[in-house]
């Protein structure tokens, strides 16, 4: 009898005990973390960086560490961007899921499109709004002919070179038949590395033929369902909580901000001034940045 009742206290001092803990600590709570995942991908400009491998490996790291995690969650609202940053981030979440034996679930916002899609297929399940935009499975590129421009102001254009190609698409030269046929030669081999990626990931869940689903096209969420490019609508709160309960835990891993990764992040009393300089000299680039950042966007009619 003194046995059981030495049982009962000390499950019930273990109760109390446990409700000190963080939730996320306790056990049978799950949880599962969350990162967002937003912007072009690559550098817009030297001053204006977008997502890149480097600004979202430690986040990313941080997520698949999480204690009694039972999955990643990812939202994704990208146009795309650079196909060298998009499959680094791609690579990553999957060596991090394969270590960590956690599924990944990917949640679109308004768009995951070129790259950004291409990072969404990381994810062993993809969810959408019935409005979200994916695919446009394919390459861009594009540049502008300013020898015109310049020969009516009077311009001369002195350009050095070694190397036979050196100079290929420069804007204020005419158009090379020949440097527009390497181009497009470059794209077709980067576009194919794009189509064998989704095909790898999404497998036998793709319905589309090839000549629709890898033409740069991209489609509303119950379409991209139809094709094999989404796996069903759902917000992140609704699905997470059909799956894995009421109680579910979504910490948002984030990078630090704030007054103390401010003061950590100066050097000496004189560097607020000198960053407020250096934007002042950056004007320029800000203002191409924005411009370029907001063609991408609304290319997708945001």
């Amino acid at each position: 009898m003194a046995e059981k009742l030495n049982d009962r206290e000390n499950s019930g001092l273990a109760d109390k005990l446990l409700q000190y803990l963080p939730a996320r600590f306790r056990p049978g709570t799950a949880v599962v973390p969350v990162v967002r995942l937003s912007g072009v991908i690559g550098a817009v400009t030297p001053l204006r960086p977008g997502m890149s491998l480097a600004g979202v490996a430690r986040v990313l790291e941080r997520a698949f560490s999480v204690r009694n995690a039972k999955a990643v969650a990812l939202v994704i609202n990208s146009p795309g961007g650079s196909p060298v940053q998009s499959r680094q981030i791609y690579l990553r979440i999957k060596q991090l899921a394969a270590e960590k034996k956690l599924p990944v679930l990917v949640f679109v916002e308004d768009v995951a499109a070129s790259g950004g899609y291409m990072i969404a297929c990381a994810g062993d399940e993809i969810f959408c709004d019935p409005s979200s935009i994916l695919g446009s499975i394919g390459v861009v590129g594009g540049s502008f002919g300013f020898q015109e421009a310049i020969k009516r102001l009077g311009i001369e254009r002195r350009l050095y070179t070694a190397g036979t190609h050196k100079a290929m698409l420069d804007p204020f030269l005419p158009e090379n038949p020949d440097d527009v046929a390497k181009l497009k030669a470059l794209q077709r081999e980067i576009h194919q590395i794009f189509i064998a990626l989704v095909k790898e990931s999404r497998g036998a869940r793709l319905k589309g033929a090839d000549d629709t689903l890898f033409t740069g096209e991209y489609w509303a969420g119950e379409t991209s369902i139809a094709l094999g490019l989404a796996d069903g609508i759902g917000d992140i709160r609704s699905t997470l909580r059909a799956r894995y309960g009421e109680k579910v835990l979504t910490p948002v891993i984030a990078q630090p901000t704030g007054l103390l990764s401010g003061l950590l992040g100066r050097k000496s009393p004189g560097a607020g001034q000198l960053s407020a300089m250096e934007s002042m000299v950056g004007l320029p680039d800000e203002l191409i940045s924005a411009v370029e950042t907001r063609a991408i966007w609304a290319k997708f009619g945001f």
